[in-house]
């Protein structure tokens, strides 16, 4: 299902409007995703504080894990790599961080400032496995760039394919 993002952007565009604020606007795109689509069960963003570390920014839905290495999970490839992961199945994704064991596909965003210099990574994970495409990549980089001024991260989107469903689940053991 092709999700129509125009309505929410729109929304987007008028709530924030004028605000310069990295939080307020964080807190404004988190929860108007969240509550936009059905299928979005955890929308919020990781905050690049310090080289090479992802901490909890503002979010919608359950507890988020606290701190994230870049150097793990999907939202630290994100970082990592500057560019969108699109994962359609996080059991098959190495190294996924499992804050949610509800979750099954996710995509992650880098978000970037004026300067172009990785400020966050907006994340965004469902319940239902393959629930997000490039479609949502192209959307979701296109509202980061507006709402944050920077440039998208979609210049190399990395769409991880759908791997085997299994009953075990890794569990989150800790930050990142």
């Amino acid at each position: 299902m092709r999700r129509d993002y125009s309505e929410v952007v729109g929304r987007v565009r008028a709530v924030c409007a004028g605000e310069d604020d990295a939080v307020a606007l964080m807190a404004t795109v988190a929860c108007e995703l969240y509550h936009a689509f059905d299928d979005f069960d955890w929308v919020g963003f990781y905050r690049v504080t310090e080289p090479d570390l992802l901490k909890i920014g503002p979010y919608q839905g359950g507890h988020g894990c606290l701190a994230i290495p870049f150097a793990r999970g999907v939202c630290g490839a994100a970082a990592r790599e500057e560019r969108t992961q699109v994962v359609a199945d996080v059991e098959a994704f190495p190294g996924h961080i499992a804050c949610a064991a509800s979750t099954r596909s996710e995509i992650v965003v880098p978000v970037f400032d004026g300067k172009g210099v990785l400020v966050a990574v907006l994340d965004v994970d469902s319940d239902r496995p393959a629930a997000f495409d490039a479609h949502d990549a192209s959307a979701l980089e296109a509202l980061m760039a507006a709402v944050f001024g920077g440039r998208t991260g979609g210049d190399a989107i990395a769409v991880r394919p759908q791997g085997p469903t299994g009953e075990g689940r890794r569990p989150y053991t800790g930050s990142g």
